[in-house]
């Protein structure tokens, strides 16, 4: 086969580079015409805004599980349960600041508006005595940051146990920091708004209380 002469080549060549400049600013044109449903962040779904805050809740579970856990993890580990102050303290910190940021995050409900009501002649009511006293109950909120105190003070007193040198002080104060954890995880689920577990076979929960005072009538004389 004879080789094509060199201004044919040229030619040929020079015919395909006008084509492609002609055809590609049509291309990029059509593409310009396409839906662009893909090129931006839809609306969110109906529901999106709840489910958003229960996945924010667990999240915030997790945020505190993984340092508290990495903590005991560290104590449990170490020879007679001790560890370097400076590793102590950082565990600790992280511990901590998780901790705090759940605390923070924490919504705080507002008083409720309470109507103005006449004063009203009430009979005397007789001091109640110890036994029918009522026990305070505990809205779902208070629970979870007591909660969350409690855990705290035991984090405190496993970073102290596991740099005092008294290995028999490990080993309870991580119980506790262990138990102070399932306190946590046990409230913001009950408390939480998260969706009632069904798995099979699951024990029923019992939900926390939702009213921070005791309800029916005090017995008058």
């Amino acid at each position: 086969m004879r080789a094509l002469p060199a201004r044919r080549l040229a030619t040929s060549a020079l015919c395909a580079t006008l084509l492609i400049g002609i055809a590609a600013p049509a291309s990029m044109a059509a593409d310009s015409d396409l839906p662009r449903g893909h090129s931006h962040a839809a609306a969110p779904v109906p529901g999106a805004d709840a489910l958003l805050a229960q996945t924010k809740t667990l999240g915030d579970i997790g945020g505190v599980l993984a340092p508290v856990t990495a903590l005991v993890d560290a104590a449990l580990k170490a020879d007679d349960g001790q560890i370097p102050a400076d590793q102590a303290a950082t565990l600790g910190q992280a511990a901590k600041d998780a901790i705090a940021k759940v605390t923070a995050a924490a919504p705080v409900a507002p008083p409720a508006a309470v109507p103005a009501v006449p004063p009203v002649a009430l009979p005397a009511v007789p001091p109640l005595s110890k036994s029918a006293e009522r026990p305070r109950v505990l809205a779902a909120a208070d629970v979870k940051a007591d909660a969350l105190t409690a855990l705290q003070t035991a984090v405190d007193s496993l970073v102290k146990a596991v740099t005092s040198g008294d290995a028999g002080s490990v080993v309870p104060a991580a119980t506790a920091v262990v138990t102070g954890l399932v306190n946590f995880v046990v409230a913001t689920v009950l408390g939480g708004g998260l969706p009632a577990p069904n798995l099979p076979g699951l024990p029923a929960l019992p939900a926390l209380p939702t009213s921070a005072l005791p309800t029916g009538s005090l017995p008058v004389s």
